[in-house]
């Protein structure tokens, strides 16, 4: 039903999306994950035809984006993050403006208002004004205003973004309940409403696509090891280490060290085995302070793709011997070592081993102007700036008068 294959924008000489390849079932439900400017709003904006790729393309229901634009249109419903609504319409008349530019008749046009009012739940406020509404109730509007013209394809970008608890909860469960019968992209960077909604994750960190799977998938291949905990006063570290990795399903021990009088030991394994674990603790005599089972979720996978892991990782490949820079560090990587002019007036120059004394010989007194009728007497020119060092007290050269300034 979508299709983007190699997708890339730039802007400028900055690229916000690299690259990016991946297709959509009719009926599949897919979440777009990603961080905060990792480039999922343009790839929305490129996939519905309002921003032109610098290169690639995009396929929806098998025409293209660019070449057949006003076919696409016809079968995509688009719920921007800003919802786009005119504040001084009443909601039917924002509905039945849409509904005329998507070309529907009166008719057709009344059933269709009537009956998306009533599936997002504001039936009861079509005569309100849009300006009037909560935020909550207007992301309600721009679902209704995106299921108008009955789209194959439902694409949503930050669906609640700025909503309360209550409202993320109702709207969820309205997209949920739109995920039953078309095929739904949700951008989102908020991780329980694409694990309630989507069986599928797209994780895309820094305009790349570094994971695709079902959350289960992608946090037993690229999360950390499942692990039972066990914190415990043990008298032989080592031998405790032996005597938990001969139990059957255990891959390995790692010692955590000491906090305290206890000792730390993570068990890896993929099965639950912590009653095995407290039996050994038991038969040894072991005080027993923590004995939990530890599986990775995907807020913690998401975290490691987002904040510690490059695309190479991801992808499967052998991890760097360090992190990858954030993007700061990137560009200035890529623009080779950074140089300072320190020929300017405003440079900042490396700081001396030793203080070097100030004064008239080595140089000019800084000058400034001091309004306060109360400095050195009232016979002081308030119109003539006066000479100060930023060392004495209280920022004068000396208490002296300054240069242009009549003796008090």
């Amino acid at each position: 039903m979508i299709t983007a294959s190699h997708l890339t924008r730039r802007f400028g000489a900055f690229t916000a999306v690299d690259d990016v390849s991946f297709h959509l079932d009719a009926g599949e439900v897919v979440g777009f994950l990603g961080p905060n400017g990792a480039g999922k709003t343009t790839t929305l904006r490129m996939l519905t035809g309002y921003l032109p790729a610098t290169s690639g393309g995009v396929e929806i229901a098998g025409l293209d984006v660019l070449r057949q634009s006003l076919a696409v249109r016809r079968r995509i419903g688009y719920l921007p993050e800003a919802v786009p609504l005119y504040r001084e319409h009443r909601v039917d008349e924002m509905l039945t403006f849409q509904a005329r530019l998507h070309g529907l008749g009166r008719g057709e046009a009344r059933r269709r208002i009537g009956a998306v009012l009533d599936r997002v739940g504001m039936a009861s406020r079509a005569r309100a004004l849009v300006g009037k509404l909560s935020k909550g109730q207007r992301q309600r509007v721009g679902l209704a205003v995106a299921l108008l013209p009955e789209p194959d394809v439902l694409i949503l970008d930050e669906p609640t973004s700025g909503l309360d608890p209550l409202q993320r909860i109702e709207v969820r469960k309205l997209i949920g309940e739109l995920a039953r019968e078309r095929t739904v992209l949700i951008s989102s960077h908020i991780l329980p409403e694409i694990e309630a909604v989507c069986p599928r994750v797209l994780v895309v960190v820094r305009g790349r696509v570094v994971a695709d799977g079902t959350p289960a998938q992608l946090v037993r291949q690229l999360g950390q090891p499942s692990h039972v905990r066990l914190e415990a006063v043990v008298p032989d570290p080592a031998e405790a280490v032996r005597l938990l990795g001969t139990l059957e399903g255990v891959r390995a021990v790692a010692d955590r060290g000491r906090l305290g009088i206890h000792h730390q030991f993570d068990v890896q394994t993929d099965v639950d085995l912590r009653e095995d674990v407290g039996a050994v603790a038991a038969s040894r005599g072991w005080a027993l302070r923590e004995l939990s089972w530890c599986q990775p979720t995907l807020e913690e996978l998401f975290a490691r793709l987002a904040l510690e892991l490059g695309p190479d990782r991801a992808a499967g490949a052998d991890p760097a011997p360090a992190a990858p820079a954030p993007p700061v560090a990137d560009a200035l990587a890529a623009s080779g070592p950074l140089q300072l002019d320190v020929s300017g007036p405003s440079a900042v120059p490396p700081e001396p081993a030793a203080p070097e004394p100030v004064g008239p010989e080595s140089a000019p007194p800084r000058r400034v102007y001091n309004l306060n009728p109360f400095d050195q007497g009232e016979t002081r020119d308030l119109g003539r700036p006066k000479a100060v060092d930023d060392g004495g007290p209280g920022g004068e050269q000396g208490g002296g008068a300054a240069a242009g300034e009549r003796p008090s």
